[in-house]
């Protein structure tokens, strides 16, 4: 068979109709409005070595960087691949967050092939960071790549387009998830009910949606998906908010059926709708058409890629003023810490690694380094500032004279405090936390990140709630957050993640001569005084937490502890 020059990859038993040439054998024209209107209508849908020709042509029309890895460079390094013997036993690289290579209709042994593309991919783009759906763009070309060089040159060139306005395939966190906060504005916005259906069913909202991409890219069957791709290589990203959005439609319209159109409003696990939705896409084949889901997503209107580049500029730069830029998971990292030079009159060697467990990922190779200690420093305010400004992040610990240890990670240099003046104006970001070690060990995260179901009602009920008179002095003393002009973060967030006062809940740290503080909004999750020696903790908005230990404390002893990097020459 002809096709079998792009499909050596492929095995034919698994590709049902799509093995059937039929239709057109080439395409003459290469304007892109025609390629346009052909991709939507599936002119090279049934002929698979025209569909290969097609993509081939698409793909090497994408704008690139200037050095971008071609065939022959993936040649040079792997050799030739027909005589070596491939496998699935590497790992693929972390960025792309564990998900596993779809096979969709290749060969068992093709799945090793599309390993060692993505691994090899990692070598040459070390500026990935996070690109989970960089496995099902790889075994989708693959289907009609004529050798494992062309496929890898072909997904190079996707992630080195360089055209501005244009956006392909996300490759950092950042990028990643605003995408997912975007899409929760467009479904909002373009599919209400659905939209509805899904606040009122599942516990995190976001958390559904962060698997919209795969959605489209892993979860839908191989007759769909290839459609999806025809019309991708040529008008680019905002084809896979189409079909997500196309797909949470029916989705809804699937759970009104199955429910005799009452729908289960009792809220669930999300996890259990993330895999109800995922059962629902994998199965999409037996009730919906390739070319209906395509016109369900073509239909939307007014949905224009300019407002999609808006909502994903303010996205991520939301993201990027409450600090979460990485993904904050924990991999199996011990801190080597060295008994014989680790001395804290607080905590325990076995206390400091369990710390060491929550702090961001990019400094638990660090090792701790002792920065200010009232036993040796005194307690005065001053020498704390000197001790700990230039130092960041730095992990705070109190130990009272109760007994009770509590603490807090700072994500910035206490220098920034000097911006205000004298007044005690809040910075830091989102990676902050206070925590507790004794009596009971517990740690408490901006409320964003732990508390995403939260934030809708706080803001209703700090308007409800009086200001205690300690928070009346707080106030007194000018903390201050910028407010942020009407319209800067998106609906979505607004309505339902985000909804949350900005004076109170990026309260991160504040200090002038007279205090110190950690946490805001309707308390302190920590003050303390100029002496250094009394302090007072509370519930706050912030970090939603609880006391942290007695009310009202004596502070038996301070450390400080700053971040050494032992990889640094």
């Amino acid at each position: 068979m002809a096709e079998e020059d792009y499909g050596s990859f492929v095995d034919w038993n698994q590709m049902g109709d799509l093995a059937k040439s039929s239709g057109p054998t080439k395409v003459d024209t290469k304007d892109l409005k025609e390629f346009k209107r052909m991709a939507r209508q599936g002119y090279w849908a049934k002929n698979h070595k025209l569909r290969a020709q097609v993509y081939q042509q698409l793909i090497k029309a994408i704008p690139c960087r200037t050095v971008t890895p071609d065939a022959a460079v993936y040649r040079d390094i792997m050799g030739n691949a027909a005589t070596k013997k491939t496998s699935t036993n590497v790992p693929l690289p972390e960025f792309v967050d564990g998900n596993p290579i779809p096979r969709y209709c290749l060969k068992p042994e093709a799945v090793a092939s599309a390993h060692q593309i993505i691994n090899c991919l990692a070598g040459h783009f070390p500026d990935i960071s996070h690109c989970p759906a960089l496995p099902a763009v790889t075994s989708l070309l693959l289907h009609f790549s004529v050798d494992e060089a062309q496929c890898f040159e072909h997904v190079s060139r996707i992630l080195a387009c360089n055209e501005p306005g244009k956006r392909l395939i996300d490759q950092t966190f950042l990028a990643y998830e605003s995408s997912c906060m975007t899409f929760g504005d467009l479904a909002n916005k373009y599919c209400t009910a659905a939209h509805k259906l899904i606040v009122a069913t599942a516990q995190d909202v976001m958390d559904v949606y962060s698997d919209w991409q795969r959605w489209v890219l892993g979860d839908l069957p191989f007759s769909h998906v290839v459609r999806v791709l025809d019309v991708y290589l040529v008008e680019g990203y905002k084809v896979l908010y189409r079909v997500a959005v196309a797909l949470l439609k029916f989705y809804r319209k699937h759970k009104m059926g199955a429910e005799g159109g009452q729908g289960n409003q009792q809220q669930e696990d999300s996890n259990k709708i993330k895999a109800d939705i995922q059962v629902f896409v994998k199965g999409i084949a037996s009730t919906v058409t390739p070319d209906k889901l395509l016109e369900k997503a073509f239909s939307i209107r007014m949905f224009s890629r300019k407002e999609i580049t808006l909502l994903q500029l303010t996205n991520e730069k939301s993201l990027q003023q409450k600090g979460i830029t990485v993904k904050q998971k924990r991999r199996n990292v011990q801190l080597a810490l060295n008994p014989d030079t680790f001395s804290s009159e607080i905590v325990s060697a076995k206390e400091m690694h369990d710390i060491w467990s929550w702090i961001p990922e990019r400094f638990a190779l660090c090792q701790p380094q002792l920065l200010f200690t009232t036993s040796t420093h005194g307690c005065s305010l001053n020498r704390f500032y000197s001790h700990c400004e230039g130092h960041e992040p730095t992990l705070l610990l109190i130990r009272t004279t109760d007994g009770d240890v509590c603490g807090a990670f700072l994500s910035t240099d206490w220098e920034e405090r000097k911006r205000g003046g004298n007044k005690l104006s809040f910075f830091g970001t989102g990676e902050c936390f206070v925590f507790r070690l004794k009596p009971e060990m517990e740690r408490y995260e901006w409320i964003v990140i732990s508390h995403p179901e939260l934030a809708s009602s706080i803001k209703t009920q700090a308007q409800k709630e009086t200001a205690t008179s300690e928070d009346q002095i707080t106030d007194s003393n000018s903390l201050q957050q910028p407010e942020k002009p009407p319209g800067e973060l998106s609906p979505f967030l607004s309505a339902r993640h985000f909804n949350l006062n900005s004076k109170n809940t990026s309260m991160f740290m504040s200090g002038n001569v007279d205090s110190i503080i950690v946490g805001g909004g309707n308390g302190n999750a920590l003050y303390i005084d100029s002496e250094l020696n009394h302090g007072r903790t509370g519930s706050c908005t912030t970090f939603d937490n609880p006391p942290l230990c007695a009310e009202s404390f004596q502070i038996s002893l301070l450390e400080v502890w700053g971040f050494q990097d032992t990889m640094a020459s």
